[in-house]
């Protein structure tokens, strides 16, 4: 039996501020999204042409408190093929929130906390 990966789910406060943010930083792009009949949730599935997997913002019309995301010790993790160049855009967005040179890795925190790991290729 086989499985494929399809999408990871992280639930946002502000939608557009998440889509605003992946876009610029990863570039990200809706590439399909539902919204509830009586619009108590919108799911955007955001991606790009390098993979198939997606990411799925879910907002939740009720929600205003921030979302407890525990000791975020899980993260999704990209690779980039200018690293250094990433890195001073990440920098210059002040959303880098860890750096370890010794392992060439860093991450970046989307607006709700959420980690997400940047690599250089291999």
């Amino acid at each position: 039996m086989n499985f494929k990966m399809v999408h990871n789910n992280f639930n946002v406060l502000d939608l557009e501020k998440s889509l605003k943010f992946y876009s610029e930083a990863l570039g990200l792009e809706p590439v399909a999204s539902h919204e509830a009949a009586d619009g108590s949730f919108r799911l955007v599935f955001i991606g790009n042409a390098e993979s198939e997997h997606t990411i799925e913002l879910t907002w939740l019309r009720d929600r205003t408190e921030p979302y407890d995301l525990g000791d975020n010790e899980i993260h999704l993790a990209f690779r980039t093929e200018d690293f250094d160049g990433a890195l001073k855009k990440h920098k210059e967005m002040g959303c880098v929130c860890f750096e370890n040179p010794d392992m060439n890795l860093y991450f970046i925190e989307d607006p709700d906390g959420y980690w997400l790991e940047i690599l250089p290729m291999v």
